[in-house]
């Protein structure tokens, strides 16, 4: 039996988020009073189709977008997001809905296809806002020693961090948001079929080394930090500290400790040897810096010296061997091919099938959400031209 189609308030509201719009700032685009948009969203008024048309193209959503409940049952924890304190709430909720309907679209992929589940130890780890002690230090390493035990990583270079962490179930993905903003955050999000960690990347201004310790960072989250509370009401203090934390996993993560300690002896202090470590640890300088001051490789005054030589050389915001990172192929890319390549659905079913459970959406923006090649969602569609063929023709001079 269809669904009766009725306008929805907050899909409206919804959308002007995510689009990261006020009332006032979409009354200006479309031309409809900021009351009359306050009514629509709160159920108060239906609008006319006329105006349903100019939101729909103000937001960028299908018109159908704001006649339809969904289907989908997903709620969401937490959100972290990296320099909480500087991002505005606004972008912050942008960001979070952006999330929120990349989980409905992956419900519908999970009827589907077989993701591979959580592997994440249990890990127990007290909350401390004292900066830096000697405890703290080591419970971090600890947790990151335990986690590259589990995943069996060994102590050598991480390749490839996207795939290890799709590999053990959680979701990467990156949106169109500038980095010197966002840098990354992550989502715990709650499924019918129990809880999926969401990592998302900026997709732009990230180099490969700035990438893989934004998703280790995320990682430190996922692992080190409660999801049940609202950030929003914890002190700064309390957020600084688990980020200086995140931090720190991310480190200690990416640089194990025996053996970056072994590779960073030789020339602690020699800012060229460090540009010859980033070759194959694929860290920051500065991280690795760091890193060496944590390990007590370098004493204060020498860290204090070689970030002073960063700077001195412009390295503080431009490294060099810094390459420009895109997220491609990710899982979701893969889950997508799969499904077209071996005819579940073309990419126009696809969109059908979304829409049925109530998420109308255009392919550009599941394209955008699932961090797809854009014309993936082209895919599979019948070729019109099949309905003419060669015959079998035998010329006569052979016959």
């Amino acid at each position: 039996m269809k669904k009766q189609k009725k306008f929805n308030g907050e899909r409206l509201k919804s959308a002007r988020m995510y689009n990261g719009y006020t009332l006032t700032e979409l009354s200006k685009i479309t031309n409809i009073s900021k009351q009359s948009l306050s009514l629509y969203e709160n159920g108060n008024n239906k609008p006319e189709w006329d105006n349903i048309s100019k939101i729909s193209v103000a937001l960028g959503f299908p018109r159908d977008f704001f006649l339809q409940e969904s289907d989908f049952k997903v709620s969401t924890d937490a959100t972290y997001f990296r320099a909480l304190t500087s991002v505005t709430k606004k972008d912050r909720t942008a960001q979070k809905i952006k999330l929120e309907y990349l989980s409905q679209i992956y419900l519908t992929l999970f009827e589907y296809i077989d993701f591979p589940s959580l592997k994440i130890p249990y890990i127990d780890f007290s909350l401390t806002e004292v900066f830096e002690t000697d405890e703290e230090l080591q419970n971090i390493e600890d947790v990151a020693d335990k986690i590259r035990k589990y995943w069996g990583l060994g102590s050598e270079p991480i390749l490839d961090l996207r795939y290890i962490l799709e590999s053990n179930g959680m979701i990467v993905t990156s949106f169109d948001a500038d980095a010197e903003k966002i840098d990354a955050f992550s989502q715990r999000t709650n499924v019918n079929k129990g809880e999926v960690y969401l990592i998302a990347i900026s997709a732009y201004g990230q180099t490969i080394a700035r990438a893989r310790f934004d998703m280790a960072h995320e990682l430190g989250h996922i692992l080190l930090h409660p999801w049940s509370e609202d950030l929003e009401l914890i002190s700064k203090e309390e957020f600084r500290a688990r980020e200086r934390q995140a931090n720190i996993f991310a480190g200690a993560f990416l640089l194990p400790k025996e053996t970056f300690r072994q590779d960073v002896s030789p020339y602690p202090t020699t800012l060229d040897y460090y540009l010859h470590l980033k070759k194959k640890w694929n860290v920051s300088i500065a991280a690795m810096i760091y890193r060496a001051y944590q390990l007590k490789v370098v004493t204060n005054n020498q860290f204090q010296y070689l970030m002073r030589q960063l700077s001195k050389n412009g390295w503080r915001k431009n490294e060099p061997l810094d390459t420009e990172y895109k997220l491609q192929n990710n899982i979701l890319q893969s889950a997508v091919d799969m499904l077209i390549n071996n005819n579940v659905f073309s990419g126009k079913q696809l969109l059908a099938e979304l829409a049925q459970k109530g998420l109308s959406m255009y392919p550009e923006q599941i394209e955008d959400l699932l961090c797809l090649k854009h014309g993936t969602l082209s895919k599979g569609e019948e070729d019109k031209s099949q309905i003419i063929h060669l015959k079998d023709y035998i010329p006569p001079s052979a016959r």
